[in-house]
């Protein structure tokens, strides 16, 4: 049984949708932690309500310290006999040290069709661009920022009255439906990318 470890900052919208797939019969996988960089989030709040262990890791209190952080994560990690990752608005960039000692083992969700708009304001960079379509992608995570081999994505069309708010908002209810679609693939050893539209 694989056991998945899910790493947040903030409300765990994306979170609950992954543990809630984990339980379905017949599930290969179990939610094992869920581990937040911010104390009081409402994401632990959730995992709590969903009986799944939470625990936080302060990047703040490390300073500028990343490798010490880091360690504290993996050590967190490794207590809970995980075996796979899952960033689900995890806002911190991870170092190469980091990933290549989960290297294929970490996938994340980032809110744009990458490898358009890595980073951050995804949203408004897209309607400044003038795109038409805009969407969300499930990638392995490496060392470099939001690259990695894309596992899926889903799409939406962008429509004229759209402003960042509510493309952020319809851009989430994709990535509801597509994170825990990949991450069952995944388990199922399924790596080819998957287009939800």
């Amino acid at each position: 049984m694989t056991r998945v470890a899910i790493l947040i900052s903030g409300s765990g919208s994306n979170m609950v949708r992954l543990v809630e797939a984990l339980r379905v019969p017949d599930s290969p996988a179990v939610p094992a932690l869920v581990l937040s960089n911010v104390p009081g989030v409402a994401g632990l709040v959730k995992a709590a309500a969903l009986g799944v262990p939470a625990t936080t890791v302060d990047h703040r209190r490390f300073a500028k310290d990343r490798a010490a952080f880091e360690a504290a994560v993996d050590r967190a990690l490794r207590e809970s006999h995980a075996d796979l990752l899952c960033l689900a608005g995890f806002m911190r960039i991870l170092t190469a040290g980091f990933v290549e000692r989960w290297a294929g083992r970490i996938l994340n969700i980032h809110p744009s069709l990458l490898p358009k708009y890595r980073g951050l304001d995804t949203h408004a960079r897209v309607l400044a661009a003038g795109d038409p379509e805009h969407g969300c992608t499930v990638h392995l995570v490496t060392p470099e920022l939001d690259d990695g081999p894309i596992l899926g994505q889903a799409k939406l069309t962008v429509r004229v009255e759209d402003t960042p708010e509510t493309l952020a908002a319809r851009v989430q209810a994709l990535e509801h439906r597509l994170y825990p679609t990949v991450l069952a693939r995944y388990l199922a050893g399924e790596k080819a990318p998957l287009l939800l539209c």
